[in-house]
């Protein structure tokens, strides 16, 4: 596998325009190149597109040597790869669907393009096991760009060294602060540091020993934070959250399971956080459609 050749010259594919997927377009449009957004959902490409344009000139004017590039909506995944140094897949949590993605990416990324995953939760190499080509595949896990702009970086297990080191060196040319995992990790790095706080302050909730409100400003005297656990998983969105924690589950099946209890009475009511204005908070603005 040789490393991606004049990747400023050439655009970026971000497969699955949701929360994340929108924003690590718009880190990769940041150096005046072009992303390509892929999303079964024409309504959610074009809104991915309109948020990469609306942030795109403060962004980009914070990123050393950084200039204002282009985003479209791609309906065809195949058309949208094709040229791409880089193909990062920002899909739902479903592994099944992961699966099928990468092995369509086997064949349609060119030869010496990297083909990354954003899972939170899942190793690469539980989807990239029968691809043919799973020396430049890895996880590429983000968090919440532009707000944060930290990210892990996993080898699935053939990764060449070479992949990696292009990505920890260049992905800092976008503003982004990349992190190895020196050997698999469920949860990576910090998400597994976070899954710990975040799974605690769940079951104290379930438990009845508090509420949201309470935890969170707790948390936000004690540490000087701007949101508690609550509002951050609000944020994330709490059908994310609970996919999450229930493959955290599948693997360890001591963990507690207040949490999952207390995330499912949440999603089944429809109270996804930011995304559906309600969820553990009910104070957020009327979500846009798309």
């Amino acid at each position: 596998m040789s490393v991606p050749q004049n990747h400023l010259e050439r655009p970026v594919a971000v497969i699955g325009a949701g929360t994340l997927g929108r924003r690590i377009a718009l880190m990769f449009a940041t150096r005046g190149g072009a992303v390509r957004i892929v999303d079964p959902s024409a309504e959610t490409g074009a809104a991915a597109v309109e948020f990469v344009h609306e942030q795109l000139p403060g962004v980009a004017a914070a990123v050393s040597g950084g200039s204002p590039g282009t985003a479209e909506y791609v309906p065809d995944q195949a058309a949208a790869v094709r040229g791409a140094w880089l193909v990062i897949e920002a899909v739902p949590e479903v592994l099944e669907l992961k699966k099928k993605i990468f092995a369509q990416l086997d064949t349609q990324a060119d030869a010496d393009a990297i083909v990354s995953s954003n899972s939170s939760s899942y190793a690469s190499r539980l989807f990239t096991g029968e691809c043919e080509t799973k020396d430049r595949m890895l996880n590429t896990h983000f968090y919440m760009p532009p707000g944060s702009t930290v990210l892990d970086v996993m080898s699935d297990g053939h990764t060449t060294t070479d992949v990696l080191d292009f990505v920890l060196e260049t992905f800092p040319e976008y503003g982004l602060h990349p992190f190895l995992c020196r050997k698999e990790s469920t949860g990576f790095i910090f998400n597994r540091i976070w899954a710990a706080v975040k799974r605690e302050a769940l079951e104290v909730v379930y438990e009845g020993v508090s509420v949201p409100e309470d935890v969170d400003e707790m948390f936000a005297l004690n540490f000087g934070t701007k949101a508690g656990p609550f509002r951050l998983m609000d944020q994330v969105g709490l059908d994310v959250v609970l996919d999450i924690e229930q493959h955290y589950v599948q693997e360890n099946p001591n963990l507690p399971r207040g949490p999952v209890e207390l995330l499912r009475e949440y999603v089944d009511a429809g109270k996804l956080g930011v995304k559906t204005g309600e969820g553990f908070y009910d104070d957020y603005p009327e979500p846009k459609q798309g």
